[in-house]
């Protein structure tokens, strides 16, 4: 069991499902990675039950604070059924009463669920482990997600390095069935798109920027759009599909945007308006200033820079020099739409930041909508960390 120190079982009471090394008092016994332990405030009083970590700085990851609810085989199932369930109820919040082929089933704490992500593309559901507590049930919930879902097959993508501060090593693999296609095809927003689950980014595709690619399409028609960081072409496509005049796409990674090729002719979208370009973004945006050219629209989706609040003044600069960047190629009257999916970055900061770089680059700017994950990456109230995707729709004044 786990003895916190006086005044630490706070965060506990509040249901905050992390307990940092610096909270405990006291380890009784000496538990293995992922074994289940019982919190005790300092005078032995119980608060919660959950999954022991002896490597990582979140030191232990709650699963309940019912003294009478046991974590076994069967607590898992109920677990995935609840979270499977609510994506079913809530169908039509994400399709827009449409049918939906591509989904999150299970988005970690928010879901009650600490270090587990499921995603499900068509009949191939895509599983990421990453704390030492799923670790620890790994196999069993593998059995109860091929039984719940009826999928074809799990795909393993737990290489994410979050998995070495758990003590853990990078996996990726097939876990239950046949090894899947090269390739799967998912609907979205009625477009197609090819998802390459082996080695795509995250499990594949960006499925929390759903509903973002929609207002994308919504501002683009008649503009020349510049999208950035375009991985498969998620952004580049919606603008095309609202009928933008031009779309100039980025990415450092030849694959990444030989697919977006591919998924713009499965849509048989005009490949004249379309221009795939592969470098870095921070050089193509001064390579671009200096050649004087602008744009009506920019779209600035960059990986996460900060993966902790200790970098997040770091990151800081990172976000700052594109968004200065981008205010400087845009038009009067052009539009911006800017995300960062960083955890250590909050909502505040990230709006601070392109205030910043506004004021740098000598435009006012007006935010015209605030934009988040979609409906299936759900934000628990008593994890406000769950909210790491900001976005920012932005219009030159």
């Amino acid at each position: 069991m786990i003895i916190l120190k006086p005044g630490r079982e706070k965060a506990v009471l509040r249901r905050h499902p992390w307990i940092f090394s610096g909270a405990i008092a006291e380890v009784d016994g000496d538990p293995g990675i992922g074994e289940t332990v019982d919190v005790l405030d300092a005078g032995g009083e119980f608060l919660a039950r959950g999954a022991f970590s002896p490597e990582s700085q979140i030191r232990v990851r709650l699963w309940t604070w019912d003294p009478d609810e046991r974590v076994d085989g069967e607590f898992f199932r109920a677990r995935l059924v609840s979270s499977i369930s609510r994506r079913q109820d809530s169908r039509r919040l994400i399709a827009d009463g449409g049918l939906l082929s591509a989904v999150r089933l299970v988005h970690a704490e928010s879901d009650g669920f600490p270090g587990l992500i499921v995603d499900s593309y068509a009949n191939t559901l895509v599983m990421q482990v990453l704390s030492a507590g799923v670790e620890r049930w790994r196999e069993t919930v593998a059995d109860h997600l091929m039984e719940l879902t009826g999928a074809d097959r799990i795909f393993e993508r737990s290489d994410v390095e979050v998995r070495k501060l758990e003590g853990l090593p990078l996996r990726i693999g097939t876990m239950r069935g046949d090894d899947p296609v090269d390739r799967l095809q998912i609907e979205e927003n009625e477009l197609k798109f090819w998802v390459d689950v082996s080695r795509g980014h995250k499990t594949g595709f960006y499925l929390d920027q759903r509903f973002n690619r929609l207002r994308v399409r919504a501002f683009a028609a008649g503009r020349d759009v510049l999208d950035c960081f375009s991985f498969s072409g998620g952004f580049a496509l919606n603008a095309l599909a609202g009928d933008a005049a031009s779309v100039t796409a980025v990415d450092s990674s030849t694959d990444a945007l030989a697919l977006a090729e591919e998924n713009r002719a499965l849509n048989d979208l005009p490949d004249e308006k379309v221009a795939w370009m592969e470098g870095d973004v921070f050089k193509v945006l001064r390579k671009f200033r200096d050649a004087r050219r602008d744009f009506d629209m920019i779209i600035l989706d960059p990986p996460k820079f900060a993966h902790t609040s200790s970098q997040a003044q770091k990151a800081a600069r990172g976000y700052k020099d594109i968004n200065l960047l981008a205010f400087k190629l845009l038009r009067p009257g052009g539009v911006l739409v800017t995300f960062s999916c960083s955890g250590g970055i909050s909502t505040e900061f990230f709006q601070k930041i392109i205030a910043g770089a506004a004021l740098d680059a000598g435009v006012n700017a007006q935010i015209i909508e605030r934009l988040t994950q979609s409906p299936d990456h759900p934000i628990a109230l008593n994890f406000p960390e769950g909210e790491y995707l900001k976005g920012l729709v932005l219009r030159i004044v």
